[in-house]
């Protein structure tokens, strides 16, 4: 996956995703007012059952507790930044980060689909695997186990945070994996049997002779 790059600053027309860092339990909020405002906004929602001693509901919560993604462009950086509820713009030094296309697609494909998807514990290193098929199908991430269920865990590494999603172990490979035809073909016996031209088992003459 995409390291976090920086937004150039003589690149400032190039929209690029950021995040926001907003006050506890207005992501929704501040996500509504820059939509508003007409920024493309992406807030990652996830079901948690709540229980109560008379009651239970289930609750639409951030995935990323908060933090809101907005892609937008250095000329309209103070639009973002004066919004109410919002404490700042993620940053490195003096420049805005930007968040990585693939790991937004990721996230956003993940909540758009058919998936279980909660919070997960951070993760950078682990067994790397590509979804080979369903709305996933192409993405990439790491593949942990909890008991019997298997779990997707999408990262942004700016946040240092991460997401599950479950997925079914038939459903992915290993990074890098090929078919089974395809490893035959690539090594030595591959060699061979492209370089093989099948001869008839007897000369032609001895056939018309016989």
């Amino acid at each position: 996956m995409l390291t976090p790059t920086i937004l150039d600053q003589e690149a400032g027309e190039q929209p690029a995703w950021w995040a926001v860092y907003t006050r506890h339990q207005h992501e929704k909020t501040v996500a509504e007012m820059l939509s508003t405002k007409g920024f493309e906004v992406f807030l990652p929602l996830h079901d948690s059952m709540r229980r109560w001693k008379d009651r239970q509901k289930v609750l639409s919560l951030p995935l990323f507790p908060c933090y809101v993604f907005v892609r937008g462009r250095l000329s309209r950086r103070l639009q973002v930044v004066t919004t109410p509820g919002i404490h700042m713009l993620l940053s490195r030094g003096e420049q805005i980060a930007v968040i990585p296309e693939d790991e937004i697609v990721a996230i956003r494909r993940a909540v758009n689909g058919n998936y279980r998807v909660e919070p997960h514990p951070f993760l950078k290193c682990g067994e790397r695997v590509r979804v080979t098929r369903g709305s996933l199908e192409g993405v990439e991430g790491i593949l942990v186990r909890k008991k019997s269920l298997f779990r997707l865990v999408l990262s942004v590494d700016m946040l240092a945070q991460s997401v599950g999603v479950e997925v079914a172990a038939s459903d992915v490979e290993p990074v890098g994996a090929i078919s089974p035809r395809s490893a035959i073909l690539s090594g030595p016996v591959g060699e061979i049997a492209k370089n093989f031209h099948p001869q008839p088992a007897f000369p032609m003459q001895d056939r018309q002779n016989s």
